[in-house]
Order: C-alpha cells, then structure tokens, then sequence
C-alpha cells in the first residue's frame, strides 16, 4: 500500500489529508468536506494545473501581460506550456480573455491574456 499526505486546495480550511492506495482501491481521509475526497483522488490519478506566466508585448504601453491557461491542464504538460509562452511575441493592443496561443502544446488548451495592453 502506498500513502501519500497531501493540503487539500478545494476549500480554504486547507485540510491536511491522507491518501491511502491500494491498486485501484483509494481511501481518503483528513478531509472536512467531500472537496476534500474529489481533489486528493484527482492529485494522485491524474493531476491537473493552471498555468501563469507573462508573454512579451510589441507596440504596447507595457512591455509584457499576464497570460493564463483557459482551463487546467496536465501536470505533465507544464514546461511544453511554457516553452511556448516564452518563445511568444504579441501586438498591441491586447485585451483581457484575448487567446494568445490557441491549444498551446497540443494541450487543447489555450492561453489568454488577463489584463488590458494598450498601444503605446
């Protein structure tokens, strides 16, 4: 049997849990409410992240924005996420929910803008 201690995120009590796995059998528990239960099942079958990052702007009134990915995505999929971000340029002017990189990394998740840019 494998146990794994995690912080649940679901909730703001941060509840500290325990994660029992035998084969296909998974016991949680620590966990105050059913969040609890979802997000450690979740963590340890297949976990999921959001991105943030900055993309270069050009011809804006600052030089980056603040990018994030739509929706979560593979854990694993996080430094293909972001050798895209890095090597992105964009143009002025940009606005927040603007999709920047459309399914970034073959994820099926695009990346979007989360401020305002404008012309310089």
């Amino acid at each position: 049997m494998e146990t794994r201690n995690l912080i649940c995120i679901g909730c703001p009590l941060g509840c500290p849990l325990t994660v029992n796995i035998e084969g296909e059998d998974i016991k949680v528990t620590g966990n105050t409410c059913p969040r609890g239960a979802d997000y450690a099942k979740k963590e340890v079958l297949s976990p999921t992240r959001i991105v943030t990052s900055s993309i270069r702007v050009d011809g804006g009134d600052i030089a980056m924005v603040s990018v994030k990915t739509k929706s979560d995505i593979p854990k694993s999929k996080i430094f293909d996420i972001m050798k895209e971000i890095r090597a992105a340029r964009v143009d002025a002017p940009v606005a927040m929910g603007q999709v920047l990189i459309a399914n970034c990394a073959d994820t099926g998740v695009d990346i979007i803008a989360t401020k305002n840019v404008a012309r310089a």
